[in-house]
């Protein structure tokens, strides 16, 4: 059980937040004038009590709020705690999204201490069902989901004969881990369909991941033959995973329209094919991990319906 030792807020983006006592949570937007408030993933931050504590210890002088935490708990370790863990403070419950995210280098406490906590330390959730949160409140675990596992495999010929770094599979890896999944398997391969399709027969049919992300080759060279692997191995396609990509990638980039990326379901695993550059992965993970996660549930039986946002 946790205890919340601060509320805290900032009406603009980029300043520290202050804590105000209690805040009014809203379902599916966050916290009532908190400029991180919208329809996203990361709608409410959480820092455990303990962490900043230890941090203080140091020599550091922070405020509440000073790393951009909501809500400060102490009685967790929230970066031990699966993605998809559900909590309830009151009536408000919460769904962790992230763990961590990048560090701004330029932010006042690394500029002094050389490191900030917040990016290996902090989490983020969504907002369920809304309520007051106040100091003092208990938080309470409601579910602990047990993390999903994830494959990341590269398709690059210049990469497989050593000729450049994989840059885009350590991004996927970066995004999926700070996201709760545990990757269970890399690899990269060249260019090849009959290679990449035996290797996602094997990950699927052994149980390895529930999850396969693939990058690079989903382009209009002769080589990029990543959509053509895919369709090999899959028993069934996933048409609006890669449609919904696109049409976010294109909001971005009118060179959206000539990826050829495509998603598929072998077994208990799904397959999704991602550009081949570092920013494009991003992009599009960003957008995609959130909604996955109850697509693999309902693949797996860890859910039963699509009911519910």
């Amino acid at each position: 059980m946790g205890k919340v030792m601060a509320v805290c807020i900032s009406e603009k983006k980029g300043v520290q937040k202050q804590n105000v006592g209690s805040a009014l949570f809203r379902a599916q937007w966050g916290i009532e004038a908190d400029a991180h408030a919208g329809r996203w993933h990361r709608q409410v931050s959480l820092l455990s009590y303990e962490k900043i504590q230890a941090f203080r210890a140091r020599g550091a002088r922070v405020d509440d709020g000073a790393f951009g935490e909501n809500l400060v708990v102490e009685g967790y370790d929230f970066a031990k705690l699966p993605v998809g863990t559900t909590f309830r403070c009151g009536d408000v419950v919460l769904e962790m999204t992230q763990i961590g995210k990048q560090c701004h280098h330029g932010c006042a406490i690394f500029e002094k201490m050389g490191e900030c906590i917040m990016p290996r330390e902090g989490v983020f959730a969504r907002v369920l069902h809304g309520g007051v949160i106040a100091v003092g409140d208990e938080l309470t675990i409601l579910e602990e989901k047990t993390p999903f596992r994830a494959a990341v495999i590269t398709l690059s010929d210049s990469g497989w004969r050593g000729e450049r770094e994989d840059e885009s599979g350590r991004a996927v890896r970066e995004l999926v881990t700070a996201a709760g999944y545990t990757v269970t398997h890399c690899a990269l391969l060249p260019d090849d369909r009959e290679m990449l399709a035996r290797k996602l027969v094997f990950l699927c049919d052994n149980h390895e991941a529930e999850l396969i992300l693939t990058t690079g080759g989903t382009g209009f060279s002769p080589r990029d033959v990543t959509p053509e692997a895919t369709a090999d191995a899959a028993e069934r396609l996933a048409p609006g995973i890669a449609e919904a990509l696109r049409w976010h990638s294109l909001q971005l980039t009118p060179r959206a329209m000539l990826s050829r990326g495509t998603a598929g379901i072998r077994k208990q695993t799904l397959i999704v094919n991602l550009p081949g550059s570092p920013k494009a992965v991003r992009e599009c993970l960003t957008y995609l991990l959130p909604t996955l996660r109850h697509g693999l549930e309902i693949l797996t039986g860890r859910a039963s319906d699509c009911a519910g946002t």
